[in-house]
């Protein structure tokens, strides 16, 4: 079962409470976001939530992996933000040697349905990839914005362990280009995919929003609870 995080990363949710850009493009949504401030928490239904975000074009352009600052040991424990995933949602716990280096232990990998028994089968994938969010929105963020972002811990929606083949084949494609193989994991991707663009005020383009719709129009409209970071 995933772990809230509660205690880790606090410093990325202060990271991401600055203030608003004041373009249009990345104004708060005009649905039920729209006197929400960060650090508010709401529940809505996820298609209630997936209206609420605003709809428009993206642009990858100036993107760089290396503009997101990860994974970051935020709590100085020795294990950074991928050690922490992987510590989290083991089955059975691994064992930690020098340096927060895993041996042993199981994980189940939501997107594929499968058991993988070693860390290095998996991959730490950012639900939102890093990618997307540059295209709607997060380019427009400081770096320490970003570096929050990518290393996550208080949303456990927003990094998930996974096997590095499936990882490798979603790249960093949304809803409209890939979702996961595991036909039962579906409908929590597409719920946890608007909730973290929810959490984020994201936006998403045309074909994605078409994706969405059409997907979750097959999934029950389970309700979503969503701390927002900005």
């Amino acid at each position: 079962m995933r772990s809230p995080y509660a205690s880790r990363a606090a410093a990325g949710i202060c990271a991401l409470a600055a203030v608003l850009t004041t373009t249009a493009a990345h104004a708060a949504p005009a649905g039920p976001l729209a006197r929400q401030a960060p650090g508010d928490t709401i529940t809505l239904p996820v298609r209630d939530a997936l209206q609420g975000l605003i709809v428009q074009d993206e642009s990858r352009a100036g993107y760089e992996r290396s503009k997101f600052k990860h994974w970051t040991d935020a709590d100085k424990n020795g294990c950074n933000t991928r050690a922490e995933v992987l510590l989290a949602e083991a089955v059975t716990a691994p064992t930690m040697r020098t340096n927060c280096q895993l041996a042993g232990g199981t994980w189940y990998s939501a997107y594929d349905d499968q058991y993988l028994d070693s860390a290095k089968k998996l991959d730490v994938d950012h639900l939102v990839p890093l990618a997307e969010a540059w295209d709607s929105g997060a380019s427009t963020w400081t770096p320490a914005e970003r570096e929050a972002y990518a290393n996550d811990l208080d949303d456990p929606r927003a990094l998930i362990a996974v096997s590095a083949a499936t990882n490798r084949s979603k790249a960093d494609n949304d809803p409209t280009n890939w979702i996961p193989p595991y036909a039962g994991y579906q409908c929590q991707y597409l719920t946890d995919w608007v909730a973290d663009k929810t959490r984020y005020r994201l936006t998403i383009d045309p074909t994605e929003h078409t994706a969405l719709t059409e997907g979750l129009a097959g999934c029950p409209d389970r309700p979503i609870t969503v701390t927002l970071a900005r």
